[in-house]
C-alpha cells in the first residue's frame, strides 16, 4: 500500500509559537526575561529544545555545555506539554489534503523527532490524532530521523509498503531520513526553513499543501 509520512513540526504545523513560550518560561525561571522571539528564533525553535536553550544562553553570554543543556531540558518539555497548542496551528489546506490522499487510497503516518508522548498530545489537542495511522516520535524507537528506521516503522505501522513510501518534510534531516530509507522526499517551502530547501535537493517542492497531491502521484503512483 502506499503511503505519506509526515513531519510534523514546520510541515503539517507550525508549532514555533508554544515552543518559544516554553524555552522564554526557562529563561524566566533563570531569573532573565523573555530572550527568543518568533520574528527572530521560529527556525530554531523547529530545530527542538536544546537549539533553543542553546540559542537563548549565547545571546544572554551565559556558558553553554551539555550538562546546562540536560538541567534544563525536562523543564522545558514540562513547560511545553503545560502549554501545547496555544499558538500552534495547522499550515493552511494540511489537514484537508490528509484527508483527500486517504480518499484516495493512500496511508498516512507521522514521523517526528518530537517526543512521542508530546506529539501524541499535541496531535490530540489539535483534534488530529486518529487521522493518522501510525505516529513515531524521537524515543518511539532506539534510533531518531535521519536515522531510516523511524521512517519505515511508520509505515508499517501504517499498514504500508516501505517501497512504496515517500516523506513530507521541511529539513535537512527530513531529505537525510528518505535518502537513508530509499525513498523520495518532497520538502515544503512555506516553514521557517523554507528559503533553503531547493538546495537539498529533494524529488519535489511545495508552496503550498494544494501541490501534494499531484507530487504524490508523480511520485509513487
Amino acid at each position: 500500500m502506499r503511503t505519506v509520512v509526515f513531519d510534523l513540526d514546520g510541515t503539517l504545523a507550525d508549532t514555533s509559537g508554544d515552543l518559544l513560550a516554553a524555552a522564554n518560561a526557562c529563561f524566566r525561571d533563570m531569573g532573565e526575561g523573555d530572550v527568543l522571539d518568533a520574528a527572530r528564533d521560529a527556525g530554531t525553535a523547529l530545530r527542538g529544545g536544546r537549539a533553543m536553550l542553546t540559542a537563548g544562553l549565547e545571546r544572554l553570554g551565559r556558558p553553554v555545555d551539555a550538562a546546562i543543556l540536560d538541567t534544563w531540558y525536562q523543564p522545558l518539555l514540562e513547560h511545553y506539554a503545560h502549554a501545547i497548542a496555544v499558538h500552534t496551528r495547522f499550515y493552511p489546506q494540511a489537514m484537508e489534503t490528509v484527508e483527500a490522499l486517504k480518499m484516495h487510497g493512500y496511508k498516512v503516518a507521522i514521523c517526528t523527532n518530537k517526543p512521542e508522548y508530546l506529539a501524541r498530545i499535541l496531535m490530540d489537542r489539535m483534534g488530529a490524532l486518529d487521522a493518522f495511522g501510525a505516529l513515531i516520535g524521537a524515543d518511539t524507537l532506539p534510533t531518531r530521523k535521519p536515522h531510516p528506521a523511524p521512517m519505515v516503522e511508520a509505515v508499517r505501522r501504517a499498514g504500508g509498503d516501505p517501497m512504496r513510501s515517500l516523506l513530507v518534510g521541511d529539513t535537512v534531516t527530513d531529505r537525510e531520513t528518505s535518502r537513508a530509507a530509499g525513498v523520495p522526499s518532497i520538502l515544503v517551502t512555506f516553514g521557517p526553513a523554507g528559503g533553503d530547501m531547493a538546495a537539498l535537493e529533494p524529488e519535489a517542492l511545495i508552496g503550498h499543501f494544494d501541490e501534494l497531491p499531484e507530487a504524490v502521484r508523480r511520485l509513487i503512483g
